[in-house]
């Protein structure tokens, strides 16, 4: 999904000429920290609601500095690209043009990670696994092959490094289309994987409670 299919055409634009009130006002009635300031769609930055808090409310914006003038994204940028950018600067809004650098409208980032959550699966039933690998050389053609064995199918998987402390591993995470999932931690154990992790698994009732506890043991390993 691109920018433009995120951009919330409800959010308001501030004017220079606006007041602190005003802005102050907008940014309560639509639960938003940060709103972009625009003049004759010439982007000028956004304005933080922190920043406003200590400000004359009679006060034009124009006597306040905006910030993030220079970070903006194009219409056609992907999801994770803009996700991206925004994680990078800490942003509650962020701003998209055209192709000739004019103001084409705001995403608010809380919208866009509920539909990046969509994306991921997250509200379907199914488990999720997390198997410890070595520097991105692992082949999750052969990792969906080895679940896809066990009648099962990854809606979604994403990477974390582990880079930021010594003792950290590299995780990669995997939904699952399934919650009895013992059959499938059983096939990558016994391909050398490292499960260090089972959520929202299903637990598993008599006569197959033994394979549930031997999945509980594996995981506490």
């Amino acid at each position: 999904m691109l920018a433009k299919d995120f951009i919330n055409p409800m959010l308001p634009v501030l004017k220079s000429t606006d007041t602190v009130g005003k802005a102050i006002d907008l940014m309560e009635e639509y639960r938003i920290g940060q709103l972009p300031i625009v003049n004759e769609l010439e982007y000028r930055g956004l304005i933080n609601q922190d920043i406003l808090i200590n400000a004359d409310e009679d006060l034009p914006l124009l006597a306040l500095q905006p910030e993030f003038g220079e970070v903006t994204i194009t219409e056609n940028q992907h999801l994770l690209e803009i996700l991206a950018v925004t994680q990078k600067h800490d942003l509650q809004a962020i701003v998209v043009l055209d192709e000739e650098q004019k103001f084409t409208g705001t995403i608010s980032v809380n919208e866009l990670l509920n539909q990046f959550a969509k994306n991921l699966g997250i509200q379907e039933l199914g488990a999720v696994l997390e198997i410890a690998v070595e520097n991105r050389s692992y082949s999750l053609a052969e990792i969906s092959r080895l679940i896809e064995s066990n009648n099962t199918k990854i809606i979604s998987s994403y990477y974390t490094s582990g880079s930021f402390s010594e003792d950290s591993k590299d995780i990669l995470t995997l939904k699952l289309n399934r919650q009895d999932i013992t059959s499938v931690v059983a096939t990558l154990a016994r391909y050398e994987y490292d499960v260090v992790g089972a959520y929202n698994f299903e637990a598993i009732e008599t006569p197959d409670r033994e394979r549930y506890d031997m999945l509980m043991k594996y995981l506490e390993m």
